[in-house]
C-alpha cells in the first residue's frame, strides 16, 4: 500500500512538471526545495555541519547560504528530470552545452573504455541524460531504489536514448565487459562507502570511505578515465557538461596501494570541482559516515541547535 502510494505521488509529481513550460518547472522546483530546507530538519543540519567541516574558515550565515542554494539547485534538477523526455538537440541548445568534448571523443578513440569520474554536482541526473541525447550512450552506476515501480519509473525516464543501467550490487562485471567493448560508463563516486568496497583518502582534509572499484578496473582494463561535471553557469543562465583533463593513474604493480593512490586522486579531482562550485554538491549526504576506527558517525537529531 505505502509503495503504490509513493509511485503515485512521484508519477504524478513527473506528469505535472512535465506539461508545464521548462521556466515553470524549475520554478515550481525550486519552491519544493525552499520547503525542504525548511521542514527535514535533520537533513539540514548533516548539511551544515558537513559545510562546516569542509569550509571551517566560512561564516555560519555563509555557510547556510550555499546550503540554501543547494535546496535551489535540488528543486531546479527536479523540475529539468520531469521535463527530460521532452527534450531534443534543438530545444536544449539555449540552456546546455559542452565544454572539452574533444576530450572525451579522444578517450574513447584509444578503443579501451572511458571511465567517467562524476559525483552529486550540480544536474547530474541531467549530465548523462544530455550526453546520450547528443549521441552518446553511456552506462550509469546507481543504486537500486527501495520501490520498484518508482525504479523502473526513473530508469526509463534516464534511458530514452540509450543510456544503460548498472546496478551497485553487480556492478563489477558489468563494468569489466563494458571496457572491453570500448563503452562509456560513468560513475558516482562521491558517496560514503563501507570496507571492503570502500577505501578512506582524504575529502576537504578529514577521510572518507570511498569506493575503490572504479581504480581497480581502470588498472585492470587501461581505460581512461576523466572528470565529467554538469554545473550551472549562473553568468550565461546554462549547465554546461564539462569533461576534464584525463587522469593519469598510478601503476607501481603493488594493486592495493595503486587502488588506494587512484581512488585517493579521483576524489581529489572531485574536491576541486566541488570547491570551484560549492553551492551545487550534495552536502545534505552523511560523506563522513563511515569512519576508520569502524565506528560510524552519528546523524545529527533534528531538533538539536
Amino acid at each position: 500500500m505505502r509503495e503504490d502510494l509513493e509511485y503515485a505521488v512521484v508519477w504524478a509529481l513527473v506528469k505535472l512538471l512535465g506539461i508545464l513550460p521548462r521556466r515553470a518547472a524549475r520554478s515550481v522546483g525550486a519552491c519544493v526545495g525552499a520547503v525542504a530546507y525548511h521542514l527535514l530538519g535533520r537533513l539540514r543540519k548533516t548539511g551544515l555541519r558537513n559545510l562546516e567541516t569542509a569550509f571551517p574558515e566560512k561564516t555560519e550565515a555563509e555557510r547556510s547560504k550555499i546550503l540554501r542554494k543547494l535546496y535551489r539547485n535540488l528543486g531546479w534538477l527536479l523540475g529539468e528530470f520531469c521535463q527530460m523526455s521532452k527534450y531534443t538537440r534543438e530545444n536544449t541548445r539555449k540552456f546546455l552545452r559542452y565544454e572539452g568534448l574533444e576530450r572525451y571523443l579522444a578517450a574513447r578513440e584509444r578503443g579501451k573504455g572511458v571511465l567517467i569520474v562524476t559525483g552529486h554536482l550540480g544536474a547530474w541526473e541531467l549530465s548523462s541524460y544530455y550526453h546520450s541525447l547528443m549521441g552518446y550512450p553511456m552506462s550509469i552506476v546507481i543504486r537500486r531504489l527501495d520501490n520498484t515501480r518508482v525504479d523502473r519509473l526513473v530508469n526509463d525516464i534516464r534511458c530514452l536514448h540509450g543510456n544503460r543501467v548498472l546496478h551497485k550490487d553487480d556492478f563489477a562485471r558489468g563494468l569489466l565487459a563494458a571496457m572491453r567493448h570500448g563503452e562509456t560508463v560513468g560513475i558516482l563516486m562521491d558517496t560514503n562507502m563501507t570496507p571492503p568496497q570502500g577505501v578512506f583518502v582524504p575529502y576537504f582534509g578529514r577521510l572518507a570511505c570511498t569506493a575503490s572499484g572504479l581504480a581497480r578496473v581502470a588498472l585492470k582494463t587501461g581505460a581512461a578515465v576523466l572528470p565529467g561535471f554538469m554545473v550551472w553557469e549562473e553568468s550565461e543562465r546554462k549547465y554546461v557538461l564539462r569533461f576534464g583533463e584525463e587522469i593519469p593513474l598510478v601503476a607501481t604493480g603493488d594493486d592495493e596501494a595503486d587502488a588506494l593512490a587512484n581512488t585517493a586522486c579521483f576524489t581529489a579531482v572531485i574536491e576541486d570541482w566541488v570547491r570551484r562550485y560549492p553551492e551545487q554538491w550534495l552536502w545534505v549526504h552523511r560523506r563522513w559516515k563511515t569512519r576508520p576506527d569502524g565506528t560510524r558517525e552519528e546523524a545529527p537529531v533534528a531538533n538539536s541547535k
